[in-house]
């Protein structure tokens, strides 16, 4: 199993997004936590794509670039490109441009994002959510496959026979799917034969079972290996010494980001009894002490059928740059070499 990290690029201060001084210092120290992310030995880093004040990482590949220099091992992966507000030709470019640049260890999860800020920004229609996004991908996978491209579709100019450079340096350049809740998506990965990450943020792992085995029987259907159909799950966690300074680290800043959001959104505010049922056997959050986390990445695997990676959000708990620096360190001294001896052949 592959263990890593997913970033926000979260502004630690309030309003660091529009201070540059202050945004300048959380940029270099994420860049700094992917180094140390390779030196414990994780499999990857993945950096997401946002367009909103409390983030910094509305372009993800310029921050893989800067972390391709100063590394030799760890995978790097977009988490997730937002590729209904993108065109396909640019983000195609930028992740053959960081595959050539970190000697093939470029990845990238496209998806649909869970914000819409990128839609007005771009000029784009919220009602083409949906075929917005199926089109892109379209042609996203054309171009994977061909250097000259023809190709027309609704929201974009056709293509007739252009070249798309450069090309990566891996054959294929690796295309993950990431996906919420909805079947639709995780029938459309199968058919395509791509590699599913999902997105399990809240309630019980276990309930994404179904969907995840409609992936897999999509996929069979259609021809791919199962070997081909492999499943990651992208979760919140943190993981500290003892459970309770996990939690205690923890919960303030998580209760603050999704009561926050919760507003936008219509949620309730966060409780703590809440956050307690998410971190107990069953939920979703993987926050405690390195052998309880990774029994419970263990279970989740079961859950949902076997699983070869799983990939942490910690800072979305607005967590200082040390005590991610030690969640770093204790994911990869203990809970991934307690993963890869368990859950080898997943």
């Amino acid at each position: 199993m592959q263990v890593g990290i997913d970033s926000f690029a979260t502004a630690f201060t309030p309003g660091a997004a529009r201070v540059p001084d202050t945004a300048s210092v959380a940029l270099r120290q994420l860049v700094d936590r992917i180094e140390h992310a390779e030196q414990a030995g994780l499999d990857v880093f993945g950096i997401g794509e946002h367009h909103r004040q409390d983030f910094l990482d509305s372009a993800p590949p310029v921050i893989l670039a800067a972390a391709a220099t100063r590394t030799q091992r760890i995978r790097l992966t977009s988490a997730v490109t937002v590729l209904s507000a993108a065109d396909p030709v640019r983000v195609f470019q930028e992740l053959a441009t960081l595959d050539l640049l970190s000697q093939g260890r470029a990845e990238m999860v496209v998806g649909r994002g869970s914000f819409i800020e990128s839609f007005p920004l771009f000029g784009l229609q919220l009602e083409d959510y949906d075929s917005l996004f199926a089109e892109k991908l379209e042609l996203l996978l054309n171009i994977r496959a061909n250097e000259r491209v023809n190709w027309s579709g609704k929201h974009r100019a056709p293509l007739t026979g252009q070249g798309v450079y450069p090309r990566p340096l891996q054959t294929p350049l690796p295309i993950w799917l990431g996906v919420g809740g909805t079947l639709e998506s995780f029938a459309r990965a199968g058919a395509l034969g791509l590699p599913l990450m999902v997105a399990i943020i809240g309630g019980e792992t276990r309930r994404f079972r179904p969907l995840v085995e409609i992936y897999r029987e999509t996929g069979k259907r259609a021809g791919f290996k199962p070997e081909q159909l492999k499943v990651g799950v992208h979760a919140l966690g943190y993981v500290a010494a003892t459970t309770k300074e996990a939690v205690d680290d923890f919960f303030p800043g998580y209760a603050q980001a999704f009561t926050k959001v919760g507003k936008e959104r219509g949620w309730p505010p966060v409780t703590r009894s809440h956050f307690d049922a998410l971190i107990g056997p069953h939920g979703a959050l993987l926050v405690g002490n390195p052998d309880e986390v990774a029994e419970k990445i263990q279970n989740h695997s079961e859950a949902l059928g076997g699983i070869s990676r799983i990939s942490f959000q910690m800072d979305v708990a607005a967590l200082p740059h040390p005590k991610l620096l030690r969640a770093i360190e204790l994911l990869g001294a203990k809970v991934a070499p307690r993963l890869r001896k368990v859950l080898n052949g997943h």
